[in-house]
């Protein structure tokens, strides 16, 4: 009966561990995405700027050779800068990933303790079943074996 409580008892921490972990979970993810967005919005103006000084300049050259500096100017720094967007998306989504599982990892490991400490519990149960089982054998054997050798006599 003991068992049985104990069991439930785990289960129902186990229950709650998980959920409390859930929503760490959640909340990292939904901490992440407002970065993402905000990344992105922040992203967004700063190309929106580039560009309107990129057409500023080109509004502003008097020759071809000058126009087409400004356009090889412009997509080689948009082309840089898109690149280093893409790492800093990639970093977050990296550290969402992280951030996410982390509470999962908590409780998988806390379900393994609990799972081995179980196992050891109903290990150690059962060979004190089996050490009873052979005791009481034992004793049915000496009773024949006396019951026999006071027949005989």
């Amino acid at each position: 009966m003991t068992m049985t409580m104990n069991a439930y008892e785990d289960a129902g921490k186990m229950t709650k561990e998980a959920m409390d972990n859930t929503l760490k979970s959640f909340a990292a993810m939904t901490k992440g995405f407002q970065q993402i967005s905000a990344e992105t919005a922040d992203f967004t103006k700063r190309s929106y700027d580039h560009q309107t000084a990129m057409v500023e300049k080109l509004f502003q050259a008097r020759t071809l050779d000058k126009t087409i500096e400004v356009q090889s100017e412009f997509a080689k720094t948009a082309y840089e800068a898109w690149v280093a967007q893409m790492t800093r998306m990639s970093d977050i989504y990296a550290g969402i990933a992280k951030e996410t599982y982390k509470p999962f990892e908590q409780t998988a490991n806390s379900a393994s303790t609990t799972m081995s400490q179980a196992a050891r519990d109903t290990t150690s149960q059962l060979s004190q079943a089996a050490d009873d089982t052979a005791d009481a054998a034992q004793q049915a054997v000496d009773t024949v074996e006396q019951q026999a050798h006071e027949t005989a006599h």
